[in-house]
């Protein structure tokens, strides 16, 4: 479906507690395929594309900023008929909730962050600057080394094959790397601290501390500056550790969900 530009689609039963996914940097709906299932059981799940990337409209006049993707989550929203929603956002998509939990604190009844910021971190600045080279080079260079950045080195080994497939996937949908340089500038530029105790929506902040693109301190500061905030420490799983460790992700945020 389309509303505003944006491709939405929804998943579970009609009348269940609205979930609103938001994939990060790549902003693909398909991003939270591994976790859809489980979701979907017992809540309304509400998937997008990000503006600019997938299915959306792919042209975005004026200036990119998170602040504005935040108000695209109020435009799916909308088109859904869900007044409230409980949004998880990874990385960019957690920027994006985090936006929206200042700006329309009454729309987020919860908040769920893996692997955000309230500040960029310079290790994750130099991250960006790697990939913004690699993209001068063309798609396929800046696709192929991605996964160095979401997912730890001995997944990467065993799902080879299966990264080989989504590169080519990744590749025949890419958007232009203008758009892609647009998007990273938009989160580079994201910065809260001085506004984190004014988020007062229930938050639980995930992170990983083998995440080799945004350091699980990041996710600390947010812990510190978000009252009442929970913060949930993973071992291992990357940055994309809903991805990597999906099954048991799945279980505990289920858990978090029922009881928070």
């Amino acid at each position: 479906m389309l509303a505003g530009g944006l491709y939405w689609e929804e998943h579970g039963p009609p009348g269940a507690p609205v979930l609103l996914m938001s994939a990060g940097l790549g902003g693909s709906a398909g991003y939270w395929a591994p976790n859809l299932a489980a979701l979907a059981a017992q809540h309304r799940v509400l998937l997008y594309d990000h503006r600019g990337t997938g299915r959306s409209e792919r042209t975005v006049e004026g200036m990119l900023t998170v602040e504005r993707m935040a108000d695209d989550m109020r435009i799916v929203m909308a088109a859904a008929g869900a007044e409230r929603a409980t949004v998880i956002g990874h990385a960019a998509g957690g920027l994006a909730g985090l936006a929206l939990a200042l700006a329309a604190p009454e729309r987020v009844e919860r908040l769920v962050v893996i692997n955000g910021w309230a500040r960029l971190d310079p290790h994750t600045a130099r991250c960006f600057d790697t990939r913004l080279v690699l993209l001068r080079n063309g798609a396929r260079p800046y696709l192929h080394a991605q996964p160095l950045f979401l997912y730890p080195p001995q997944w990467i080994s065993e799902n080879h094959d299966r990264l080989q497939v989504e590169e080519e996937e990744l590749l025949a949908h890419f958007p232009d790397a203008e758009m892609v340089q647009r998007r990273i500038a938009a989160v580079r530029h994201f910065n809260i601290l001085a506004h984190m105790g004014e988020i007062r929506t229930p938050t639980l902040l995930i992170a990983s501390d083998d995440d080799m693109l945004v350091p699980p301190s990041c996710s600390e500061v947010l812990a510190k500056g978000i009252p009442g905030a929970q913060l949930a420490r993973l071992t291992s799983g990357g940055h994309a550790c809903n991805v990597t460790r999906a099954d048991n992700f799945n279980r505990w945020l289920l858990a978090w969900l029922d009881n928070a």
